[in-house]
C-alpha cells in the first residue's frame, strides 16, 4: 500500500536528496532513521528539511505533493509529543508505517506499539526499531506484517486502544481496504488518529466514508504545512445502543 517504488529516471532532480538516514529530536530522544527510497519507495523516506528545498524540484506539482508527504508523520509525532494523549501503557498500532517514525515515538512516550506495513518493509522497520528503542523498552514494540483488508483475523478487535496513521490517505484504490481495516480493529473506545493533507476530491470522499462509520473531528491543523490530524471513534451499532 504505502510502498511506492522510486524511478530515478522519472525524478532525477530528487537523486541528491537520497540521504541514507534522517535524524529527529522527538520524545526527548535523538531518533536516527535509516531510509531506503530506491528499494522501498517514497514511504521509506521521512520528508522533513527537503520540504523547503523546492528550487531543485521545479514543478509545482512536486512542490505541493511529493516532497511534503512524510511530513505528515512528523506532524503527528509532534502532536503526540505535546501530550494531547496519555500514551503510557496504551496499546497502539501504526498502519502503513514506512520508516516507523510514528510508532517509535509512540513507544518512547510509553505505549506498547505494533508497527505494521507490508512484508517488504519489515526488515527495514525492524532495523529502525532496534536502532532507536532503548533495550529496556524493546519488548514494548513489535513489527508485524499487515496488508489492509487481508488476514485481519490475526488482529482481533479490541486489541488496541489507539490506531495511528500518517500519510496513508492518498491512493483511492486502497480506501475500501483501509476503511475495512480501521473498522475491524476498532471497538467503541478505540481512538484513531490520522495525519493527512486534503488535496483532492478523493481525499474528501475518504473522509465522507469515514464519517459514515466513525465520529470524526479535526483535532489539529498545521497551517504552515497544510496538514490535518483527525480523531475518529467508531460509531455505536444498534446492538450496542
Amino acid at each position: 500500500m504505502a510502498l511506492v517504488p522510486y524511478d530515478e529516471n522519472v525524478l532525477p532532480a530528487l537523486s541528491k536528496l537520497h540521504q541514507t538516514s534522517a535524524e529527529f529530536n522527538l520524545a526527548n530522544h535523538r531518533i536516527r532513521l535509516s531510509q531506503d527510497w530506491k528499494r522501498l519507495g517514497v514511504a521509506a523516506v521521512v520528508w522533513d528539511a527537503v520540504s523547503s528545498n523546492t528550487s531543485a524540484l521545479g514543478s509545482s506539482r512536486y512542490r505541493s505533493g511529493l516532497v511534503k508527504e512524510r511530513l505528515q508523520a512528523v506532524v503527528l509525532c509532534m502532536f503526540l509529543e505535546m501530550g494531547n494523549m496519555d500514551l503510557k501503557g496504551k496499546r497502539a498500532i501504526e498502519l502503513g508505517a514506512g520508516t516507523g517514525l510514528v510508532g517509535i515515538v509512540a513507544a518512547l512516550l510509553g505505549a506498547n506499539v505494533t508497527i505494521t506495513d507490508r512484508e517488504p518493509a519489515l526488515e527495514f522497520l525492524t532495523a529502525n526499531v532496534r536502532e532507536n528503542i532503548p533495550p529496556s523498552q524493546q519488548g514494548a514494540v513489535r513489527v508485524s506484517e499487515l496488508t489492509w483488508g487481508e488476514n485481519l483475523h490475526l488482529y482481533p478487535p479490541g486489541s488496541f486502544d489507539l490506531i495511528l496513521g500518517a500519510d496513508i490517505v492518498y491512493l483511492e484504490e486502497t480506501f475500501p481496504a483501509l476503511l475495512q481495516t480501521l473498522e475491524h480493529l476498532s471497538i467503541e473506545n478505540t481512538v484513531v488518529l490520522l495525519s493527512c493533507r486534503i488535496r483532492y476530491e478523493r481525499d474528501e470522499r475518504f473522509l465522507m466514508e469515514l464519517r459514515q462509520r466513525f465520529s470524526v473531528q479535526e483535532v489539529h491543523y498545521d497551517s504552515q504545512r497544510d496538514i490535518h490530524i483527525y480523531r475518529a471513534v467508531k460509531n455505536k451499532t444498534n446492538t450496542e445502543l
